[in-house]
């Protein structure tokens, strides 16, 4: 496996740039800080980085590639946005994160992609496991719709062998609440998944990524599919969630990019073109493409 190095550099204003899909910043150790796994912590600009990514290619057979050479980070307790261009690589990233590749055929994957200091591709590694600490929320909702609300929720805790009712009535209960749900479903959770509205299945999906306690939730354009009022809700819970958990989230929406992240970062063509703070992104961005591509002028 190819790892390339990318040097790093910090901007006077603390801004993380980049182009070529190297992400730009000075790593630090903070002081008595660690990763849960003992390994030191890795801050920029005084932030701690949960993940991140190392020259990540995804290619599919001989020579298409999903992604390039990609490395940037990710902040920790923070929602950061992927925004570009349809097939631009946003979704093959967010999968390579917690090797949603490795399912499926001739694809292969190099680079790193490394939480709390550790590589998740290297052979020691258990793919079940990093997907049990970083969850995926898909585009549309897919709630298992014949399975109980409750089962739903507790499906991903019984698949690693805890069978304890009053556990799992706890982690159901804490799972929905924590998804802005349990209020709406706390005298029906025998009724089927698939019985709840567009909105509340996404609630429920997201629930059922916050189960097992991740440390990492994906989220691939979790409201593309929903109406104006549940869209909002899920923007209202994303901003909830990353009080307890890392974010990252694919949308087409740069208004809602705008909204619910604190670092957004630019694809084009499988390359990560920048990327900073949200705020720095949108008002002036280094890259001309990212521009052309804010503006509207992207050709």
């Amino acid at each position: 496996m190819s790892i390339r190095a990318t040097e790093q550099r910090e901007t006077a204003a603390g801004e993380i740039v980049g182009a070529g899909g190297a992400a730009t910043g000075v790593a630090a150790t903070g002081g008595n800080g660690f990763y849960p796994n003992g390994r030191p912590v890795k801050k920029i600009d005084g932030t701690t980085v949960r993940m991140e990514t190392e020259g990540l290619t995804v290619r599919y057979g001989v020579s298409t590639f999903g992604i390039q050479d990609v490395s940037m980070p990710v902040f920790d307790r923070s929602v950061t946005a992927l925004i570009g261009p349809s097939g631009c690589g946003k979704s093959t990233f967010l999968r390579a994160l917690n090797r949603m590749h490795d399912l499926g055929v001739d694809i292969e994957v190099t680079g790193a992609a490394i939480l709390d200091g550790e590589n998740i591709y290297e052979p020691q590694v258990d793919a079940v496991t990093i997907r049990r600490r970083i969850g995926m929320v898909f585009q549309k909702p897919t709630p298992f719709p014949t399975k109980s609300i409750y089962e739903n929720v507790c499906a991903g805790l019984r698949l690693v062998g805890m069978r304890r009712k009053n556990v799992l009535d706890e982690a159901v209960e804490k799972a929905l609440t924590d998804a802005a749900l349990w209020d709406e479903v706390k005298d029906r959770l025998r009724s089927p998944g698939g019985s709840l509205s567009g909105g509340q299945q996404q609630r429920l999906c997201i629930a059922r990524a916050l189960a097992v306690e991740p440390e990492v939730l994906l989220m691939d354009e979790p409201t593309s599919s929903l109406d104006p009022n549940a869209t909002m809700r899920i923007e209202q819970l994303i901003q909830q969630l990353k009080e307890q958990v890392t974010i990252v989230i694919v949308t087409h929406n740069m208004q809602q990019a705008a909204r619910v992240s604190d670092y957004t970062a630019f694809f084009y063509v499988g390359e990560m073109v920048e990327i900073s703070r949200t705020q720095q992104i949108f008002s002036s961005p280094r890259e001309e493409r990212t521009q052309e591509y804010l503006s509207g002028t992207f050709s």
